[in-house]
């Protein structure tokens, strides 16, 4: 499997995508002002306690106050203490905690106290003695023997645990304690950090996206990793030559005159990512909407008619589908509740085979996703976690035409609302002029097929109602002017 991470860095923004066989699948874009704050430790301050919600607003220096529940209390996720939130917390307390989730619209940060620190091939918990095996190392012997070399590592007195990462399979065990070594490391400065600093204070930051890249997205299975930038480059070697110096030299500067996305048509694709429409091959097609408490995705045969017959022509328009599903979550980085309408299948083999290439191809990632099985309506609904905003929420923002409705008032019924609101202050006032500013189209609509209305009005109020094009002004904008 040809594998490439191309990395493109610029001053205001850092880009990566994950192309397989020359097939885009993933993207990742982190901006300088909007730098996701998952993973980042701060020492924040309890601003207030919601007995009746559990929950507390935590102060972490922000413009939003950040949000614990007490089910992302330590002490509480570990039995260690039943009591409710308002015993364990009150109004200006020092507390460390870690981002679990940025910020996403209205929404404030959530927060844990259970801390986590990530490695290559580990995840430091130093508040939990407890060692795990990632589900994604299914070989018992193997989950074994990792869990006790790891056990073997902590130095005399190591209260802390780790998780072992699905990376730790193939890593040696020079890598795994210099791991070891370097998380402990890092948890003891962020511990020393807390007593000379005052909250609220960040203490730990997530490694830069093209660091995070290297650290979870480069396997045995990656041929290259491109960066366009040689300063980005140098800093990146460094950081590969400490932590995962075997696959270091994949490392390359990327040196055409050509820039890098456009060279792979990253660009065209993240264009493609951001449409309502997903053509497919066959000619079938996806709808996909995205809200504040759900995705949607329709499936289409649109003008796909292979097949021996209709049933035939169903199916394999919605296998397509299933894979092309499964890519545009990636692409999207869609998360929460997804629902999918495919196309009507009678055959409970279709369905069953519909289903098992959708659950394959979400296999494929590393985020964590739960499909259920068809329902009695004939949609599968599916969850994916959700960490960091979508690619259209980083890109894009609601249409100023329509705040994010997906449509605007015609000119017609700007018309009418305009009559109407003419007629109401022809009531309460006695201007020498009524004059209407408002978009092209709703001038011309006036002058067309919305002459005599407008002429009839001018009788009735017995005052001249004159017009005025203002080409910056979309199609629900307008003023009335009393001169």
């Amino acid at each position: 499997m040809a594998e490439e991470i191309l990395i493109n860095i610029t001053a205001q923004e850092t880009r990566a995508a994950l192309v397989v066989q020359g097939s885009l699948q993933e993207i990742h874009i982190e901006r300088e002002a909007t730098r996701g704050l998952v993973g980042n430790i701060y020492l924040g301050k309890v601003a207030r306690v919601l007995p009746g919600m559990q929950s507390a607003f935590i102060d972490i220096g922000l413009d939003r106050a950040a949000f614990l529940h007490i089910a992302d209390v330590w002490q509480y996720r570990s039995g260690q203490s039943t009591l409710p939130l308002e015993k364990l917390m009150f109004d200006g307390q020092s507390v460390l905690v870690q981002v679990i989730k940025d910020p996403i619209g209205t929404k404030g940060a959530r927060l844990s106290t259970q801390i986590s620190i990530a490695g290559r091939f580990l995840v430091y918990l130093p508040q939990d003695p407890h060692i795990g095996v990632s589900q994604r190392i299914g070989d018992e012997k193997e989950r074994t023997a990792l869990r006790e070399q790891v056990q073997a590592m902590l130095p005399p007195g190591e209260k802390g645990g780790f998780i072992i990462r699905t990376m730790a399979e193939d890593a040696n065990p020079s890598e795994l304690s210099t791991d070891v070594a370097y998380l402990i490391r890092r948890w003891r400065q962020i511990l020393e950090s807390t007593n000379t600093r005052p909250a609220p204070e960040l203490l730990y930051q997530e490694l830069s996206l093209s660091q995070r890249i290297l650290r979870d997205m480069v396997r045995e299975e990656t041929d290259l990793v491109l960066v366009d930038s040689e300063s980005a480059l140098k800093e990146l070697q460094v950081f590969a030559t400490s932590y995962m110096p075997s696959l270091a030299h994949r490392l390359t500067l990327y040196k055409s005159d050509r820039p890098l996305f456009d060279s792979h048509r990253i660009d065209e694709e993240i264009q493609l990512a951001l449409a309502r429409r997903v053509d497919l091959k066959s000619g079938g097609y996806l709808i996909i909407d995205q809200t504040e408490a759900m995705t949607t995705v329709d499936i289409n045969t649109g003008g796909y008619v292979g097949g021996r017959n209709f049933d035939d022509t169903i199916f394999r328009t919605n296998l397509e589908a299933a894979h092309a599903i499964a890519r545009q979550l990636r692409l999207r980085n869609l998360g929460g509740i997804i629902i999918i309408d495919f196309i009507d299948m009678n055959s409970a083999e279709h369905k069953a085979n519909v289903l098992s290439e959708l659950k394959r191809s979400l296999n494929e990632e590393r985020t964590r996703t739960s499909v259920s099985d068809f329902s009695s309506l004939g949609l599968v609904e599916m969850t994916r976690k959700r960490t960091r905003e979508s690619l259209a929420h980083v890109m894009c923002e609601p249409c100023p035409a329509c705040e994010g409705k997906g449509q605007v008032k015609t000119a017609r019924t700007i018309c009418f609302e305009i009559l109407r609101e003419i007629a109401r202050e022809a009531t309460q006032f006695n201007p020498r002029e009524f004059k209407v500013v408002a978009s092209p189209n709703v001038i011309e609509m006036f002058l067309d097929e919305e002459s005599q209305h407008l002429a009839q009005l001018g009788d009735e109020v017995g005052k001249p109602i004159s017009l005025h094009a203002e080409s910056a002004y979309h199609q629900e904008n307008y003023d009335i002017v009393l001169l």
